[in-house]
């Protein structure tokens, strides 16, 4: 009557051992290592830096424990931090800019169970130690890139409509177009509520002044900032991606505000360097006018020019003048691959979207025989990588960067365009670092309240509910093992609040096993036979497990669903506590008294 067929005792023991296996890694603890990644695309990462950095450790005295190598960076483990810093300063001063050198803290698993896919949990910023940032949006400098962007769309739409307008002025915070006549005006006016409709115009008809002026509505304003957090967070997200930082935390606090966690990194600067990566491309008319270029390197840069550099083929930089307006930015770029051009140079294929294609095609058609520069601007600073003449007229919205660049510059090239640009510059409001001594006493105390907590509740289990309590007490072993194997194999992030969840999780699984001893209880008292009082104390116990259990996750998904930060990091623990305590609980705990009291026929009494 009450035994389990053979299969789910197999079940049973699968999944313990399963949940033994991958519960295991984070009992080894992690260790401080040495990070090395390229500060470059240009610069690889490979095998040949691999044999050079140990090299240069064991040089210095130092032996790795190991060295762990990927895509985008090696890493050599260290037994202490003093070790680690002296190896940090041996390989920066011997590798120079080319390559970021930071410290680290990588996982001491062994290799075997590495091999089958087992490793630690991964941990927040307030358990394993990092470094955490709060920037805030330069909102005025992404009102002025578009208002940039618009003044060139207006020149454009004038220009296609053949309307004669006289200047465009970018002012702080409209762009005003300078016409001739009233009929002008109203022609403007109409061309551009149907080219631009979020903007808002104001027509001027005075004798003195006939004018447009574009502004934005307070709707596109409010657009326009929410598109600059969300693209922000998306250039970030992809640069923190390119350099391997494990499990980053970036998401919006408040209107302009976003929090970055960057958890296991002990070096600030290193990590403000890995934030502020970011390229964008533009495309600008060269003034080939030697006189303007004479007067700009004699100090008087001639009005709506600037002074950039340009790459040489041989290494050496040279001066070229272009003009201020900002024909085509990286924002309408689709995808940029690198490759070779028709002479077998290395070059960057770029493909543009519809209004980006539409743009250069203008563009190179009215401006044959012209010089256009391609600008790379990274960390604010602009360099110009080739500026071919325009021969002809291009669409498709497939163009082709090529020029003084190596297979390496081009691989870069490609690589920075596809991560994207920045919508609007960062100002750091805050940052801390969190060392790792003190993640290691988060996750101590963490730890010993865990388990304090599981013993009184398994002493007390046993004390008043006897064999039924030992079963309980050795169900939620079994569930905390297969929660913690969860959150492994899953990779969820844990924080201090899912320690908390933990703990909760323990109350909650034994609430389970408290229903069904004290069921098994009542059906005794009511004059059922041993056996009998087992079978209906777990069937009639589950409904109200199941009802309590469902009611909860339902409580969970809403914290998950809507929350964010902490209280998403509680909310998956939560949930997956829930799910593992009904399988504890309920099937394993039934197994276990199968096990004790179903092969006895003649059974007078439970000791529960």
């Amino acid at each position: 009557m009450n035994r389990y067929p053979v299969w789910k005792y197999l079940l049973i023991i699968v999944t313990v051992v399963v949940a033994v296996l991958y519960t295991l890694p984070n009992l080894f603890g992690e260790s401080p290592a040495v990070q090395i990644s390229s500060a470059r695309a240009t610069v690889k990462v490979d095998a040949a830096l691999q044999d050079r950095v140990t090299a240069l450790a064991t040089k210095a005295g130092f032996t790795p424990e190991a060295v762990l190598a990927d895509a985008n960076s090696v890493k050599l483990r260290f037994k202490d931090t003093e070790t680690q810093l002296k190896v940090k300063d041996a390989i920066q001063s011997a590798l120079g800019d080319d390559y970021s050198v930071a410290l680290n803290l990588v996982p001491q698993t062994p290799a075997w169970l590495v091999a089958i896919g087992a490793k630690p949990m991964s941990l927040g910023l307030d358990l394993r130690g990092g470094v955490h940032f709060l920037l805030e949006v330069d909102m005025d400098a992404a009102v002025s890139k578009s208002l940039d962007k618009t003044a060139g769309d207006v020149r454009r739409e004038l220009r296609d409509k053949e309307i004669r307008y006289g200047k465009i002025d970018r002012l702080r915070d409209s762009v005003v177009v300078q016409l001739r006549d009233a009929q002008t005006v109203d022609d403007t006016a109409n061309a551009l509520r149907k080219a631009l409709p979020n903007m808002a115009l104001t027509e001027a008809k005075d004798p003195n002044n006939y004018s447009v002026t574009l502004t934005f509505t307070p709707a596109s304003l409010l657009q326009l900032k929410n598109d600059a957090v969300k693209q922000n967070i998306t250039t970030l997200h992809n640069r923190v991606n390119e350099l391997g930082v494990a499990e980053p935390v970036i998401q919006q606090q408040g209107e302009g505000r976003i929090v970055v966690e960057l958890p296991g990194v002990q070096d600030t600067a290193k990590a403000k360097d890995i934030l502020g990566r970011t390229a964008t491309l533009e495309v600008r008319l060269v003034d080939d006018d030697q006189s303007h270029l004479q007067q700009a390197l004699a100090g008087n840069v001639p009005d709506g020019t600037v002074l950039m550099t340009e790459r040489g083929r041989n290494g050496q930089p040279s001066p070229i003048l272009v003009k201020k307006d900002v024909e085509l930015t990286g924002d309408s770029i689709n995808d940029a691959q690198p490759g070779f051009d028709d002479h077998s140079q290395p070059a960057v294929s770029i493909s543009l979207d519809s209004t980006g294609a539409n743009i250069f095609r203008q563009l190179t058609h009215d401006n044959v025989n012209k010089r256009m520069a391609m600008i790379l601007v990274e960390k604010g600073k602009g360099e110009v990588v080739t500026a071919p003449v325009i021969r002809s007229e291009i669409g498709g919205g497939r163009v082709q960067i090529s020029g003084a660049m190596t297979v390496a510059d081009a691989n870069d090239t490609a690589l920075l365009l596809r991560a994207g640009s920045l919508a609007a510059p960062m100002n750091i409001v805050e940052e801390r670092t969190v060392g790792p001594s003190l993640g290691k006493e988060n996750i101590q105390k963490g730890f010993e309240s865990t388990m304090y907590g599981f013993l009184a509740i398994a002493v007390f289990m046993v004390i008043y509910y006897r064999v039924f309590g030992v079963s309980s007490a050795i169900a939620l072993s079994a569930n905390l093992m297969f929660l913690l194997a969860l959150l492994s194999m899953l990779g969820v992030t844990l924080t201090l609040p899912g320690i908390a969840a933990i703990a909760l999780t323990l109350g909650m699984a034994i609430d389970s096993n408290v229903l069904i001893n004290e069921r098994v209880r009542e059906e005794l008292r009511n004059g059922m036979s041993p056996h009998m009082s087992i079978q209906n104390g777990y069937a009639h116990a589950f409904a109200t497990i199941l009802d309590s259990n469902v009611t909860t996750l339902i409580a969970g998904l809403a914290l998950l669903i809507f929350g964010s930060g902490a209280v998403r990091g509680f909310a998956w623990v939560h949930c997956f506590g829930i799910i593992t305590s009904m399988y504890s609980a309920v099937f394993v705990s039934r197994g276990l008294i199968n096990l004790f009291y179903g092969y006895r026929r003649r059974l007078s009494t439970l000791a529960v």
